[in-house]
C-alpha cells in the first residue's frame, strides 16, 4: 500500500466514532488505557486518526461494554485471537452478571415484601435469617442450585468461579434445609457431592454422597432420586481411588434405573454413570 493509500484508509476520529457506535470522548478514553489506540496521532496536533480495519475491534468494545464487561477485561479478550481464550473470559463474566442477578432478584422480593407492609424496614430483633419467609427460601435455594450447575458447566473456571460454586452449592443446601423435605435435602447434599468429586475432593466428595444416600434410603426415596443417590457414592469413591467400591454402587445405581418411571430421567443417570472414572 503507498504512502497516499494508507492515508485514505485512515479516518478521522469522529467519523470512526460515528461508524463504530462509541463517543469521540470514549476512544480519547481508550487510547489513555491502551485498549484501542489509534492508528495515526499527528504530532503537532494531537489529532487521532484511525484504520477501517480498527472497526471490529471498536464495534466489539462498544458490544462488551454494553454488556457491562469490565475494560482490563476487554483489554485481555481483545489482545487474544484465540477463541477458547476469548470464551473463557467471557465465561467468567457471566459468572458474575449470574450472582449479581441473584443478589439483586433477592433485594427485589424483600423491597416487594417491605413496599405491601410486609415487614419493618429495620427489626431490633429478628436477624437477617429471621426476615427471610419460607417463599424466600425456596427461590433461594433454587436458584442457588441451578447458578451451580451453571457454574459447574464452565469448562475452565477461575479460582473465583471456584470458590463461588462451593458456596453457592452449600448455600442451596442450607435454604433447603430450613424449609425442604428430604428430597430437597437429599438433592442438596448430592450436589455438594458432584461439585467436590469434580473438584477431585474425594473426602467432602464421599462425605455429601454418603449423606444423600442416608437421607434417600430414610425416607423411602425412590425413582432417579435413589439411582443418583447411588451414582453420587460410585463417583466419591472412584475420585478416591476405590475403584472396588466404586463399581458396587455403580451397579447398584443401575440396577435402580431399572425402575425409574421416565425414559428421559432415566437416561440422565445411565449418562452420569458413563461418565463415572472406573478405570
Amino acid at each position: 500500500m503507498s504512502e497516499s493509500d494508507a492515508d485514505a484508509d485512515l479516518l478521522p476520529i469522529g467519523r470512526f466514532a460515528r461508524l463504530a457506535g462509541l463517543s469521540v470522548g470514549a476512544l480519547r478514553h481508550y487510547d489513555e488505557l491502551g485498549v484501542l489506540r489509534p492508528a495515526d496521532v499527528d504530532r503537532f496536533t494531537g489529532y487521532r486518526r484511525y484504520r477501517r480495519a480498527q472497526l471490529e475491534s471498536a464495534r466489539t468494545i462498544a458490544r462488551l461494554r454494553d454488556l457491562e464487561m469490565p475494560i482490563d477485561e476487554i483489554r485481555e479478550l481483545l489482545a487474544t485471537d484465540d477463541p477458547g481464550e476469548r470464551r473463557r473470559w467471557l465465561a467468567a463474566h457471566r459468572g458474575r452478571v449470574e450472582a449479581r442477578t441473584l443478589r439483586l432478584q433477592r433485594i427485589l422480593h424483600v423491597v416487594g415484601q417491605l413496599s405491601e407492609g410486609k415487614g419493618p424496614i429495620v427489626s431490633d430483633t429478628a436477624t437477617a435469617t429471621d426476615a427471610l419467609d419460607e417463599a424466600t427460601r425456596r427461590r433461594l435455594a433454587a436458584d442457588l442450585y441451578n447458578h451451580t450447575w451453571t457454574l459447574i458447566e464452565i469448562a475452565d473456571r477461575s479460582p473465583a468461579q471456584t470458590d463461588e460454586m462451593i458456596h453457592s452449592a452449600h448455600a442451596s443446601r442450607y435454604h433447603w434445609g430450613e424449609v425442604g423435605e428430604a428430597v430437597n435435602l437429599a438433592r442438596g447434599e448430592w450436589l455438594c457431592s458432584r461439585v467436590y468429586s469434580l473438584l477431585g475432593r474425594a473426602e467432602p466428595a464421599l462425605w455429601h454422597a454418603r449423606r444423600c444416600v442416608e437421607i434417600d434410603e430414610a425416607s423411602g426415596a425412590r425413582d432417579w432420586d435413589i439411582a443418583s443417590a447411588y451414582e453420587s457414592m460410585a463417583r466419591a469413591l472412584a475420585v478416591g481411588g476405590d475403584l472396588k467400591g466404586a463399581r458396587e454402587w455403580a451397579a447398584r445405581a443401575r440396577a435402580a434405573c431399572d425402575e425409574i418411571a421416565e425414559a428421559e430421567d432415566r437416561e440422565v443417570i445411565e449418562g452420569d454413570l458413563a461418565t463415572l472414572p472406573l478405570g
